[in-house]
């Protein structure tokens, strides 16, 4: 600590009782409510958020057809029951210096998933994790500046992972982000 003058006072601090007494556990986190069902104006609004997260209150209510303060709500609603989990861009990773793409599928040690799943998502490139059923375990989608950088990945990083007992590459040679189509209205993405 430094004194008026500037200077670091030397004197070790004293215990004070409450030093003495032991953390108390973190307290655990509260449960997550069930979902509330969505109505048709929910839905709409999800649908054009989909397609372009970047609208404003304003148009978004206007295209529903309810006031700006119903749409704010139910926004905010979709924030907070954990429908909506974020806004963000939809990146053409080629000309984003992402040339190359694959599918990465990866059996693992039977109940190594929270362990298995926190390791790739610090991989770079990576861009959706999902634990399956079938002949594999686990799908990875990547992307990465070229060829060699996927083969850094897979090989020495991937591969490098305990509890990752074989991998399959399946390279992307093309892909279309499907979206919200408006030729099914009814359908969420």
């Amino acid at each position: 600590m430094a004194d008026r003058d500037g200077e670091q006072d030397r004197t070790p601090p004293t215990a004070t009782p409450s030093a003495l007494v032991p953390a108390s556990p973190a307290p655990e986190p509260a449960p997550v409510p069930p979902p509330r069902p969505l109505d048709a104006v929910d839905r709409d609004i999800l649908r054009i958020l989909q397609t372009d997260g970047r609208a404003s209150i304003r148009s978004v209510a206007e295209r529903v057809h309810v006031s700006r303060a119903n749409a704010y709500a139910r926004i905010n609603r979709l924030v907070e029951d954990g429908v909506i989990r974020g806004f963000g861009a939809r990146v053409d990773h080629e000309r984003a210096g992402q040339g190359a793409s694959a599918y990465i599928t990866l059996k693992i040690v039977q109940n190594s998933w929270r362990t298995v799943r926190e390791q790739l998502q610090a991989l770079p490139g990576a861009t959706h994790i999902a634990l399956v059923s079938g002949d594999f375990d686990v799908l990875l989608l990547v992307h990465t500046p070229d060829n060699r950088a996927l083969r850094e990945l897979v090989l020495t990083r991937i591969q490098s992972i305990p509890e990752v007992l074989s991998t399959r590459t399946l390279l992307v040679f093309e892909e279309t982000d499907l979206g919200p189509r408006p030729d099914r209205p009814g359908e969420l993405a």
